[in-house]
């Protein structure tokens, strides 16, 4: 899923490093630096 810049990001739970549910929506009205890497071994990569 390609996202365009300025696009809204989309719903989502994640875990975080102790293993406890963070959802994007837990940090309304924060602001927030979202960071996507490339899978391993990925064109361009």
């Amino acid at each position: 899923m390609a996202l365009e810049p300025g696009t809204k990001a989309p719903a989502f739970t994640l875990p975080d490093q102790d293993d406890n549910k963070v959802k994007l929506s837990d940090f309304k009205g924060k602001k927030v630096v979202l960071y996507f890497y490339p899978k391993a071994d990925a064109p361009g990569s």
